[in-house]
């Protein structure tokens, strides 16, 4: 079967989910999702912790099975999709083999593939030749993870999950990695991640699927999802402004002042700028823009969730909106 009959036509979708479910006893972790992931996109999954993320994720990689309705992974069953070399996956669990090299390893993985690479372009590729003749338990937390990125795309894989891949890296490795996930990206391939930088996902995503309570929330570019959740940002500086002063503009969905400094969330972005300016106020260093992917993510889930304001709180995002330690629903 050659690649162009594997992937099938033009236009038709990598992954399918069609009114997929997944309980955990009365927890229901992915609830009737219905969603296709199409070829050759390079595509964000989010959700907050509990959202049934990881859930979906292990489902497409027949690590779990539905409890109902059904997972495709190029017209097949995702274990079978995996066995036919279809699929590539770097996962946030299990360790590597220790007291290999890291050469060793990659030679290990192509030889398991069932369309292996060569093991000098794997490691290239994955920008792990630096230290490619050094033992497994002998690299940094960042190199551990480019490694298990290079074991991802040690085959001709068409698919590339990713499970929060450059969790533990540091800047310049995160750097690295994405420009070797870009490069795969250019070969054609379909890549599938998840993470909780959700900067990362901005910059690079052409596609960004949210999930949350086991359902598909929103689904488009970054800026149809920035677009969805209807409000915009305006910044600027203003001596001796009071709260009380502000809290009278219109449209206002949230508000921080720290010193000088002002920033408005809101859903009017002209009718509360217009309104500063009548009451007399003089505001300097104006900035208006449309949310980040991040506030934007954090204010449709909140929605979603029924809460009222739609504010960004920081605190709650790093605390509990991404704490990837739950386990029962993930």
């Amino acid at each position: 079967m050659t690649t162009g009959e594997t992937r099938g036509g033009p236009g038709s979708a990598a992954v399918t989910f069609q009114d997929v479910s997944k309980h955990y006893g009365e927890v229901k972790a992915v609830n009737n999702l219905t969603l296709e992931i199409p070829q050759g996109r390079s595509i964000a999954f989010l959700g907050p912790n509990g959202a049934g993320k990881s859930t979906s994720i292990d489902m497409l990689l027949g690590l779990r099975k539905p409890t109902h309705g059904t997972v495709r992974v190029y017209g097949k069953a995702p274990r079978d999709a995996i066995l036919a070399g279809h699929v590539g996956a770097m996962l946030q669990s299990g360790g590597l083999l220790s007291d290999v090299t890291v050469r060793e390893l990659i030679g290990l993985m192509t030889k398991l593939h069932p369309r292996p690479l060569n093991v000098e372009d794997v490691l290239k590729r994955a920008n792990v030749e630096e230290f490619a003749d050094r033992k497994a338990n002998k690299l940094s937390g960042g190199q551990t993870q480019r490694v298990r990125f290079a074991i991802a795309i040690a085959g001709d894989s068409d698919l590339i999950v990713l499970d929060e891949p450059t969790t533990g890296m540091d800047v310049e490795n995160r750097q690295i990695f994405w420009h070797a996930m870009k490069s795969e990206a250019e070969r054609g391939k379909t890549i599938l991640f998840a993470t909780h930088y959700l900067e990362e996902a901005d910059q690079i995503a052409d596609q960004v699927i949210v999930i949350n309570k086991g359902r598909l929330l929103a689904n488009g570019t970054a800026a149809q999802i920035k677009a969805q959740a209807g409000f915009q940002r305006i910044a600027f500086k203003l001596p001796g402004v009071t709260r009380d002063q502000l809290l009278m503009l219109p449209n206002v969905v949230s508000l921080e002042v720290i010193r000088d400094r002002v920033q408005i969330q809101t859903s009017d972005s002209d009718k509360t700028f217009y309104a500063l300016l009548d009451a007399g106020l003089r505001p300097e260093e104006i900035e208006i823009s449309a949310l980040g992917l991040e506030q934007a993510f954090v204010a449709i889930t909140q929605q979603d969730n029924g809460h009222d304001e739609a504010a960004f709180d920081k605190t709650a995002f790093d605390k509990a909106a991404y704490d990837n330690t739950g386990e029962a629903a993930r």
